[in-house]
C-alpha cells in the first residue's frame, strides 16, 4: 500500500478535470449519505482520500472521522475542514486509540485495491473494534476479478458524457496511460475480489456481509458490501 499511498500524497493526474474531480466526490458523498440512519451517527471513513464533499456528510450525521493514511493529503485535510466542528482528521493510526465500540457506520470506499490480502485484514481487524454492535461497515469500489480496464473506462465516459466533460475525461485517459499510474498499476497492481471471495474474507474478520444492489460511485461494474458484526 506504501507506493500507492505515496502516489496519492504526490501531484498527480487520477482526474480528467476539476468538474470531474468535484462531480466524484459529490456522488461518492451522496452514496454514503444513503447509508446514514441517523443524525447523531458517528461515521468513519477510513482512508478516505481528499473527501472533498465532506462537509455534505457531516451534515447529515453527528460527528464524521476521516481517516487518512497519506501525511499531504491528511495535512490538506485538517486545513480544510478545521472550522468544521462535526469532522475530525485522523491518521489509521490514530484508529487504534480511539475507543471501542464508538462508531455506527464506516465506510472504506475505493481502498481495498490498493491493500494487500493482509493490510485488509488489519483495517476490518480496526473497524470491526470500533464498530457499536449494531453498526456497519460499508466497504465500496470492490474490483471484480472478470472485469477489466475497458469497463473503468466504460464507466468513466459515460460519466463524464453525462456531466459534461467528455473531452477532458478522453484527454485524461490518454495522460494517465503515459503516466505514472499505469505505470504504478503495471508494476504493483491492484487487488481484485470475487464476491464469495469478498464475503468470505469478511466473515473471516467477524463480519456478516451481503453484496449491495449498486455500487458506491459511479462504476456499476464494481461492487460494494454492507457488513456487520457477525454473533
Amino acid at each position: 500500500m506504501d507506493d500507492w499511498i505515496d502516489y496519492y500524497d504526490s501531484t498527480h493526474t487520477i482526474y480528467a478535470s476539476r468538474l470531474h474531480r468535484d462531480l466524484h466526490f459529490q456522488l461518492i458523498a451522496k452514496d454514503i449519505i444513503g447509508y446514514i440512519t441517523s443524525p447523531d451517527a458517528v461515521v468513519l471513513d477510513y482512508a478516505c482520500g481528499e473527501a472533498l464533499s465532506a462537509a455534505e456528510v457531516a451534515d447529515a450525521c453527528g460527528k464524521l472521522y476521516l481517516a487518512e493514511p497519506a501525511p499531504g493529503v491528511r495535512g490538506r485535510l485538517i486545513a480544510r475542514f478545521a472550522p468544521n466542528t462535526k469532522i475530525r482528521v485522523r491518521s489509521l493510526d490514530d484508529l487504534r486509540k480511539m475507543a471501542e465500540k464508538s462508531v455506527d457506520l464506516a465506510v472504506m470506499n475505493s481502498a481495498a485495491q490498493y491493500m494487500t490480502p493482509a493490510e485488509l485484514d488489519s483495517a476490518f481487524a480496526v473497524i470491526r473494534r470500533l464498530l457499536k454492535p449494531s453498526g456497519r461497515l460499508v466497504i465500496g469500489d470492490i474490483l471484480r476479478p472478470e472485469v477489466g480496464m475497458g469497463r473503468d473506462v466504460t464507466a468513466l465516459l459515460r460519466f463524464a458524457g453525462t456531466h459534461g466533460f467528455l473531452r477532458d475525461a478522453l484527454i485524461g485517459l490518454v495522460s494517465t496511460a503515459l503516466s505514472d499510474y499505469r505505470q504504478l498499476r503495471a508494476r504493483v497492481g491492484l487487488q481484485r475480489y470475487g464476491e464469495a471471495e469478498m464475503i468470505a474474507k469478511l466473515a473471516a474478520s467477524g463480519f456478516s456481509a451481503t453484496r449491495a444492489l449498486s455500487n458506491i460511485g459511479h462504476n456499476p461494474w464494481r461492487m460494494t458490501f454492507v457488513a456487520r458484526h457477525a454473533f
